[in-house]
């Protein structure tokens, strides 16, 4: 059974960091993606940023790039997301997911395997 589990959210101010973890057990994921998505209060849940697991590359949406930066370990079967320069309208539950799937990684439909998320709060 495969599970995700986050951590490392909490609240900051504005300008700050943080940095959220993602362990997944149960597998080994060797391609695919691991993604990161947030949902604020009232909004849908949007594309964060992706990592693929067989090859070192990365995708980012628009409103967090470079700021954000996302990691893997695949020894420790981790993902990071390091968050640098927050601002107020990131605030939202992150969620960390899995993909098998090798494309459309900023489609959370692509995602099989979910973490329970994460409360990120930005405050001014």
């Amino acid at each position: 059974q495969v599970q995700l589990v986050e951590s490392g959210g909490g609240l900051v101010q504005a300008g700050g960091s943080l940095r959220l973890s993602c362990v997944v057990s149960g597998r080994t994921f060797r391609r695919g993606a691991m993604g990161w998505f947030r949902q604020a209060p009232g909004k849908e849940r949007e594309f964060v940023t992706a990592i693929m697991w067989g090859v070192s590359i990365t995708y980012y949406a628009d409103s967090v790039k470079g700021r954000f930066t996302v990691s893997r370990d695949n020894a420790k079967n981790m993902v990071y997301l390091q968050m640098n320069s927050l601002k107020c309208e990131d605030t939202a539950v992150y969620y960390c997911a899995a993909s098998e799937s090798t494309v459309g990684v900023a489609r959370s439909s692509e995602y099989q395997y979910w973490g329970q998320g994460t409360q990120v709060t930005v405050s001014s």
